[in-house]
């Protein structure tokens, strides 16, 4: 890769932190909210449907705007947002008459500025030359994990030290992250996504192409098995297996997010050698297995043990399935890099909600949720199978 882009890859690996954190930290303050604010569990389970369908609204509309104001515009006011977002969330709740409209908003603003970096961040990642594309896409999505378990460990430890009270002074302390990644993206290089006299594909062309259907399906359920374990982990080991939230967080989603980041930084650093459909299978059919069991063993321990073995199986899923959509469509462009991250924020609204709802049926049960769920990394496997067929076909 050359020299003079290694600080646009490094401020994209900050942005998946971004990410992360606006992704991740609220969801460990569920049952605070729940219990200082008197919310219930289904408007907790809307807040989660609500980020990411404002994600996928932004991932939608963004098709129409990106390429016409630019990456670099669009990638600053995404970390504007996401930071303005984060410092809302501290106030908006006691300016409101209704605590539950304050904390919406501010997730409406800081999914804004999540939903254009989920957009922005693979494509430049994916421009910039580099040697292999898979391991650059993997490495780049490790650090969503790493900023994942980062903000839990860390969010934990404030906790624990000074009082889950006091979350406000560490929002705004995770605002500082995105401001000064704001500022970064004004300066470093960008390089175009298309060559020099290339244009990408019009949607119209795009929705022509059978594969790229299978491959918006796959980054759906990859989304869903991502996220329907990941954002109920803290609740779940927290209320559905009765420990506290210091050990419950540290052994729920801090473990899941180390393991998925262990798995993508695998493939970085030895996808060369490694063949991706194979690891996407094996991955899936992990998956499978450790939903099975978070849901149906009794043993809290090994539930939990499932949980942490569920992140290092999806790990693959969402950075495999977008090298895939590259190879396969080396013309996609924008529109295709925005309609897969749309498809990934359907799968990572629904995959919760769907565990939310089928819980609050079921008297709140999360386990019998998370059961309900293992349908999405059985069809992502469908999906790698379906994909293998088509491109035989092609050949």
């Amino acid at each position: 890769m050359d020299n003079q882009y290694n600080k646009t890859i490094t401020a994209c690996f900050t942005g998946y932190i971004v990410q992360a954190a606006v992704n991740n930290f609220t969801p460990l303050l569920f049952l605070f909210f729940q219990r200082n604010y008197d919310i219930l569990l289904s408007q907790i389970t809307l807040l989660v449907t609500f980020n990411f369908g404002i994600q996928l609204l932004v991932d939608l509309l963004s098709v129409g705007f990106v390429d016409k104001i630019g990456y670099r515009i669009s990638m600053v006011a995404g970390h504007v947002l996401a930071a303005a977002g984060l410092i809302l969330l501290t106030v908006l709740p006691e300016m409101l008459p209704s605590p539950f409209a304050g904390i919406l908003i501010a997730v409406m603003i800081y999914a804004v500025g999540g939903g254009l970096l989920e957009v922005l961040v693979s494509p430049v990642v994916e421009a910039c030359p580099s040697d292999n594309k898979e391991k650059a896409m993997s490495m780049l999505h490790s650090f969503y994990c790493w900023g994942h378990a980062g903000v839990v460990l860390i969010s934990t430890l404030f906790f624990y030290t000074a009082g889950i009270e006091n979350w406000k002074i560490l929002a705004v302390i995770w605002a500082l992250i995105p401001i000064a990644n704001a500022f970064a993206f004004t300066k470093v290089p960008m390089a175009p996504l298309m060559e020099e006299g290339e244009t990408g594909l019009r949607l119209k062309e795009l929705f022509k192409i059978k594969v790229f259907w299978v491959l918006l399906v796959m980054m759906i359920c990859a989304g869903a098995s991502e996220q329907a374990v990941s954002q109920w982990a803290s609740t779940l080991a927290e209320k559905g297996l009765g420990i506290s939230k210091t050990a419950g967080d540290l052994a729920g989603p801090m473990a899941f997010a180390v393991l998925m980041g262990t798995s993508r930084l695998f493939y970085g650093k030895y996808g060369d050698r490694i063949h991706l459909e194979k690891f996407m299978i094996y991955s899936s059919c992990l998956c499978i297995l450790s939903y099975l069991g978070i849901s149906l063993i009794p043993v809290p321990l090994l539930s939990l043990a499932a949980c942490a073995v569920c992140g290092m199986s999806v790990g693959i899923m969402w950075p495999g399935t977008f090298s895939k959509a590259a190879a396969a469509l080396p013309r996609g462009g924008t529109a295709m890099f925005a309609f897969l991250a749309l498809g990934g924020d359907v799968g990572c609204s629904g995959g919760p909600t769907v565990v939310g709802m089928v819980s609050g049926v079921l008297g709140d049960n999360l386990k019998k949720g998370i059961l309900a769920a293992v349908l999405f990394p059985l069809i992502l496997l469908i999906g790698i199978i379906l994909c293998r067929k088509i491109e035989s076909e092609a050949a």
